[in-house]
């Protein structure tokens, strides 16, 4: 599925919004993804997670894969639909006192061999995050992959990233806003709706 494509999906949707936002980052962009509105839709999402497991597939020996893990919540739906796809296990990690931790007893042990599934990556953080604990099971990431890779390709999260689309949306610290940006009300990820 080429980039243009994957946009068109949330565009559908109305998940492709412009404006000024603040990122969970702490960056500022004019442009957000909101992919809660594409993943209300289990037909776009399907097609999307669809597109991402074909590639991955293209790009990994499946036969290296035992289960996807995803960091919660943003994570969670693409993981699972992409693991349906490629036919292995999903799980997840989510927040505890603020770090990631695998909990509700996923069978995550010594020697697994994990792709790491992500909605969209920023900057990279939360995947970093999410690797880590993966890795602090003993078991091992194959690699990452993400429906849209919003830094253009610069983002690192420490193994190969395999994106569905890959896009240079720029994102700006507070103290350094375009003027165009500056002039717009910022909207937070959680307020309106828009977390």
């Amino acid at each position: 599925m080429k980039k243009e494509k994957v946009l068109k999906e949330f565009e559908k949707v109305g998940a492709l919004l412009n404006g000024h936002f603040v990122l969970s980052s702490g960056l500022h962009s004019p442009m957000f993804l909101q992919k809660a509105l594409v993943f209300m839709h289990p037909k776009s999402t399907s097609k999307l997670c669809k597109a991402l497991a074909k590639k991955v597939a293209g790009e990994i020996d499946m036969d290296k894969i035992d289960a996807i893990v995803s960091p919660a919540v943003g994570g969670i739906i693409p993981g699972y639909e992409t693991a349906r796809h490629l036919g292995v296990p999903a799980m997840y990690v989510e927040r505890e006192n603020g770090e990631f931790v695998l909990r509700r007893g996923f069978p995550l042990t010594k020697g697994m061999r994990v792709l790491m599934v992500e909605d969209i990556v920023t900057t990279g953080v939360s995947s970093r995050e999410c690797i880590a604990t993966i890795k602090a099971t003993g078991a091992r990431v194959v690699a990452a992959a993400c429906l849209i890779d919003r830094s253009g390709g610069k983002a690192k999260v420490g193994v190969k990233l395999i994106s569905l689309a890959q896009v240079d949306i720029p994102t700006y610290p507070a103290d350094k806003l375009p003027p165009e940006l500056a002039a717009l009300p910022a909207t937070k990820p959680g307020s309106r709706g828009l977390a």
